[in-house]
């Protein structure tokens, strides 16, 4: 929930309003930089972990943290074995603990937050509901999860030299990877060669955090944080969201609808993060072939889903796959062409631009 004077918000009682124009109840809100006219400030803020029937849970003394156990001492994260630390085992979102001690995901991009956004509703895609496959036959739309990472900058590569077009769903502060946005790490990098180069940059939330365990807030700040991300790498950010585990029931998808993004799913699943070693990497590869094997090119399409973050997945599947598509003739697009949709309609601006969405 956004707040202060860019969208001249009050947070609700209890909550703070952070310098950098959110609510919340950490001290990342209300301490440093609180602004004191939109919500609550000052010394008397205390950690609201997870409710609990026996009352507020205690800081922690033997390490042990979570749920009906207590909190972790001051910049320590709970692991997902429910265990103090400092390292990225400990404090890699979406499985740190969130509410029992620091966690990656509670960094916030510098920046203006995008809530203020007028988010018009254009062109024929539907907002706010599933969509699982493209428009038009002999395209292929392939789409990559959870990166950048560690192989998207050779990905790009293997890509180019095929003069196929992906969408990459990114997210924007999981698997210890830090900040996509950080002038330290190379992802906003990869990013911006990703979107020079043609492919399209959509939405794979702020932490991976299954939208269907949170509340329609927290949804709403998975998705500022990234797009605030975005914005500070390539100016703008997507119109174009994937949730996190397929997990959106009614109240996400509603969320998606407000903020006015495009849900997109797949009708073609690689498996590749079941087969992710060299030794079953084979098993996805059997998967396209036979896939691609029974399809005719000039009357199907194809959505497909794999992840950046795998080894195999870049440097063995991506090619094999790529081979077996160019030879039965079809064409690599990103989401957006499979769909129709002008690539004016893919992103929105920030600061707003009516004309640009």
């Amino acid at each position: 929930m956004s707040c202060g004077s860019v969208s001249n918000y009050t947070c609700p009682d209890q909550l703070c309003c952070s310098l950098h124009g959110w609510c919340g109840s950490s001290k990342d809100y209300c301490l440093d930089g609180c602004q004191p006219d939109y919500g609550n400030c000052g010394s008397t803020w205390m950690p609201t972990p997870a409710a609990s029937t026996i009352g507020p849970l205690p800081t922690s003394i033997d390490g042990r943290c979570g749920p009906g156990v207590g909190i972790c001492p001051s910049g320590q994260c709970c692991s997902p074995s429910g265990w103090c630390g400092i390292t990225t085992d400990y404090c890699a979102s979406p499985d740190c603990q969130t509410g029992y001690g620091k966690c990656d995901a509670d960094a916030t991009p510098r920046g203006l937050n995008t809530s203020a956004v007028r988010r018009y509703k254009i062109g024929k895609v539907p907002y706010g509901e599933a969509i699982y496959g493209c428009k038009d036959p002999s395209h292929v739309a392939m789409t990559f999860d959870d990166g950048p990472y560690l192989y998207t900058n050779d990905l790009l590569n293997i890509l180019a030299e095929y003069g196929a077009k992906a969408t990459f769903f990114v997210t924007g502060n999981n698997l210890g990877k830090g900040e996509i946005d950080s002038l330290a790490k190379p992802w906003r990098h990869y990013i911006t060669k990703a979107y020079t180069a043609g492919h399209q940059i959509a939405s794979h939330s702020w932490s991976h955090a299954n939208f269907d365990e949170l509340t329609p807030w927290e949804q709403k700040r998975e998705l500022y944080k990234n797009e605030m991300a975005l914005v500070n790498i390539i100016g703008k950010f997507p119109a174009y969201f994937r949730p996190p585990y397929s997990a959106c029931g009614d109240i996400c998808l509603a969320t998606l609808e407000q903020l006015g993004y495009h849900v997109i799913y797949f009708d073609f699943d690689t498996e590749d993060y079941l087969h992710s070693t060299a030794d079953t990497i084979q098993q996805s590869k059997d998967i396209v072939n036979a896939y691609f094997d029974q399809r005719d090119t000039k009357s199907s399409d194809t959505l497909s889903i794999q992840h950046d973050i795998h080894y195999q997945t870049v440097y063995n599947l991506t090619e094999y796959s790529l081979k077996i598509m160019k030879q039965k003739g079809y064409k690599l697009v990103t989401v957006g062409e499979c769909l129709g949709d002008p690539k004016s309609n893919w992103y929105r601006s920030w600061p707003d631009k009516p004309k640009n969405r």
